[in-house]
């Protein structure tokens, strides 16, 4: 396996409480990683740190070789780590095509001087519409985003994100609030887009975790207790004791 980000020893403390503890942890080129825990496991916080939205207190974050530790969020996303959120983060009064190519246009141009250019305009809509395509949301290209279903809302979301060419992508409870038809969808479409970009998947959803994951993690109080594929994470005892539940 191809290491794209990994961690060596990383901490992150609030006061005298752990919330990243001495955590080593690596992320495949083009594989589905999944981190589990309970509430309070530390999950978010770890992202957060990897990401950027919070300084580690010790330790290192390696992008392809590279000391990335601290580095702002803006610095991370221009390499081609990004993340979607736990509350879906969209422009409302906008449709589902204008969300993703005002996206895609500052990855571009990095400003709105790119809708001077008649062929950039064509190749950045042109861009946005593959996008829309690959998700399958052509049917509602034309919709508001306050319009949309909850399920396409985050789907948008995760368009949004892959519009800035993301080699790593870390996505943030992407099911919450969903039907189990909206659950499926979007499985299946973050399973095929593994395929193409690296994947982290934060979930709680256990049937999600164990279907499309290719490695998991499992959290608790900050450190890691147990790693491995689905198979091996199903009978693991303290897992499976701890968050799980017996069979």
């Amino acid at each position: 396996m191809t290491t794209i980000l990994e961690t060596e020893r990383l901490y992150r403390r609030f006061g005298g409480v752990l919330a990243t503890n001495d955590v080593n942890i690596r992320f495949g080129e083009k594989r589905l990683k999944s981190i589990i825990g309970p509430n309070g496991a530390g999950k978010t916080t770890l992202v957060n740190v990897i990401t950027g939205r919070l300084p580690a207190s010790s330790g290192r974050i390696l992008f392809r070789g590279k000391d990335i530790t601290n580095r702002p969020p803006h610095s991370l996303i221009k390499m081609g780590i990004c993340r979607t959120f736990q509350i879906t983060s969209i422009f409302l009064g906008l449709t589902t095509f204008e969300n993703i190519r005002i996206s895609r246009q500052a990855k571009k141009g990095g400003s709105f001087k790119i809708f001077s250019s008649r062929d950039s305009l064509v190749q950045v809509s042109e861009e946005a519409w593959k996008i829309i395509e690959d998700l399958e949301l052509v049917d509602q290209a034309g919709t508001l985003a306050r319009n949309l279903a909850h399920g396409d809302q985050r789907l948008l979301e995760v368009g949004m994100a892959l519009a800035g060419e993301p080699e790593l992508l870390f996505l943030d409870e992407p099911t919450a609030g969903m039907s189990p038809a909206e659950t499926e969808h979007i499985a299946q479409m973050i399973k095929k887009l593994s395929e193409e970009i690296s994947i982290v998947l934060i979930e709680h959803d256990m049937d999600v975790v164990m279907s499309i994951s290719d490695e998991i993690t499992v959290l608790h109080q900050g450190r890691i207790i147990a790693e491995g594929t689905p198979a091996v994470i199903r009978g693991d005892e303290k897992v499976k004791e701890a968050y799980l539940g017996h069979e």
